[in-house]
């Protein structure tokens, strides 16, 4: 690592540092405040006092651990086009379960979009923001794979051995 980046990174643990003080100092009052004026009297029976909420934690993740996947072009494990992901499908517990790609066609005409389960791609070899993300599965596959229209049943593509049930509470 670069002088310069231990210098970045260590202003960027100092000022996270000083804002996590900051706010543990606001929580319990612990910080000198001016007067305020005093509150109107409610016409009704007065309300009680709301706690302040806890402050956020805070999660750093470093610019190499982790990467957006909106946008990415897809390739096969041989190297074929398999398109671009334009949406992640989650399910109601927020985990993310498959990711819509937007296949063929030339410059958006003749596209469709299908569903392949999340773990039949590969996200290994991201380092940068052109780098593809891998799907294992074949151009062939995905072609006979039906498209996918919001607010109708989704079909998930899955890599063989890989696929396990939703569970849905209809």
């Amino acid at each position: 690592m670069t002088a310069a980046k231990q210098d970045r990174r260590s202003r960027t643990v100092r000022w996270l540092a000083a804002l996590a003080l900051l706010q543990g100092l606001h929580a319990s009052g612990g910080y000198a405040q001016q007067a305020a004026a005093p509150a109107p009297l409610a016409k009704d029976a007065a309300a009680p006092a709301k706690e302040p909420a806890p402050p956020p934690s805070v999660t750093i993740l470093g610019a190499r651990d982790a990467h957006g996947v909106l946008g990415r072009d897809v390739r096969s494990s041989t190297g074929e086009d398999m398109g671009h992901i334009v949406d992640v499908i989650v399910d109601l517990t927020g985990t993310v379960r498959a990711a819509v790609i937007d296949f063929g066609g030339f410059l958006g005409v003749g596209s469709r979009k299908i569903v392949v389960d999340w773990t039949a791609l590969d996200f290994k070899h991201i380092a940068e923001k052109s780098d593809q993300v891998t799907l294992d599965l074949t151009k062939e596959q995905v072609k006979a794979a039906p498209e996918y229209k919001e607010d109708k049943p989704v079909v998930v593509l899955g890599a063989a051995g890989k696929l396990s049930p939703w569970i849905f509470d209809h």
